[in-house]
């Protein structure tokens, strides 16, 4: 017995290396596919398939607890006049309803978000947020401090506003780069949902990018306009605007800036990037210092302008008083076809895109089709915060 064993150890020991030198064409896969052993997969690890989801909930949890300190509330303070009613008075003809005029009430509501981008007290917001001129705004921070706000710099061209608060040793967030996010990739909210949920966390992807939308707020009753901004799947809800969006970094990749009031989880948020190039703006000048030529336009693009036979351009609807277009002879019914060697049609059609790429005092040339031909006046251009 001890010997047959010794052979059939050795025979096993020679097919073994036979199979693995590849001799006579010999393969393991060979062997496998008639003896059908098994394949041994990572997946069939015990445990293994939690492993993607607890990373996941790490990381959400390590962005929040990075990024939380730095979100506040934006709170609004305003008066109105309650218990406001029409009385009816039968004995007077002329005025039978009267209005009773009601009693002064004092109103303080949570209505946005914001968060930290300087620690002497600078807070990002939307300009939507606190469009009210007349009201008073407080700046609520995580652990419950209440900040008067004691300026407020409103950046005209974008949905974007600055808050200075009386504050030192504030954490900023980290600025992340929006050029940079891919349609997919995961993405984390933080803001006072509803204007009463402080620091509430949801989370989604990056659900598409270059979006255009209406913004507002359903506290202050204003709309905007904004182009190129980013779609999202995280819920964003009502008192959400101003907050940051996140990357898996905890880096802020955008500001949230409105919801879908017709669909369900699809928010917008304004790319990071022009609040970089705002804030950068802003600290050079102290304001949100754009240039401004001074006209109110509609584009006349390529089909439009061939139906009517005139040249691609900004057809010009009003021009405003003392703005250097008005100074230069521009006039209402022109249109404007070139700004210095950049005519205005197809990527560069729009006159407000060409006109913020130059810089307040650069003196530029503007070609006109004026009265069915062209001229050129040249202009100076002013600040759009002077407005």
């Amino acid at each position: 017995m001890k010997r047959l064993l010794v052979i059939a150890a050795a025979g096993i020991l020679v097919i073994g290396g036979l199979v693995s030198s590849g001799v006579f064409g010999l393969k393991w896969s060979i062997l496998e596919r008639y003896l059908r052993l098994p394949q041994r997969s990572p997946l069939s690890l015990p445990g293994t398939e939690n492993v993607r989801v607890v990373s996941e909930e790490s990381l959400v949890i390590d962005v929040v607890d990075k990024v939380s300190p730095s979100v506040v509330t934006v709170g609004i303070t305003k008066m109105r006049r309650v218990n406001d009613m029409f009385e009816l008075n039968p004995f007077d003809p002329f005025a039978p309803l009267r209005r009773s005029g009601g009693k002064p009430q004092k109103l303080e509501q949570d209505i946005g978000s914001g968060f930290v981008v300087g620690s002497d007290g600078l807070i990002v917001t939307n300009k939507h947020v606190v469009a009210d001129t007349e009201a008073k705004y407080r700046v609520i921070t995580k652990d419950d401090k209440t900040y008067d706000v004691v300026k407020i710099y409103r950046d005209p061209t974008n949905d974007l506003a600055i808050l200075k608060i009386d504050a030192v040793g504030l954490k900023a967030v980290e600025l992340g780069d929006s050029g940079k996010i891919k349609v997919g990739q995961l993405a984390i909210a933080i803001g006072t949902a509803l204007g009463e949920f402080r620091n509430t966390v949801t989370t989604g992807v990056i659900s598409g990018i270059g979006r255009g939308i209406t913004a507002g707020s359903p506290f202050e009753g204003y709309v905007e306009r904004l182009d190129n901004v980013i779609q999202t799947s995280a819920a964003i809800n009502p008192g959400n605007s101003g907050g940051p969006l996140l990357n898996s970094s905890g880096q802020v990749i955008g500001v949230n800036a409105a919801v879908s009031g017709d669909g369900q989880n699809i928010g917008f948020a304004l790319p990071i990037n022009v609040v970089k190039d705002a804030l950068a703006n802003f600290n050079q000048t102290g304001q949100f210092n754009r240039p401004f030529i001074g006209v109110r336009y509609k584009t006349i693009a390529k089909d439009l302008a061939v139906l009517n036979d005139v040249p691609e351009g900004a057809y010009v609807v009003e021009v405003v008083s003392g703005s250097p277009a008005d100074k230069a002879g521009v006039k209402q019914g022109d249109i404007v076809t070139k700004i210095d060697d950049v005519r205005l049609s197809g990527t560069n059609g729009e006159l407000s895109k060409v006109v913020a790429k130059k810089k307040v005092g650069d003196i530029i040339t503007v070609t006109l089709w004026h009265d069915e031909k062209e001229q050129t006046v040249k202009l100076t251009l002013g600040s759009q915060g002077d407005q």
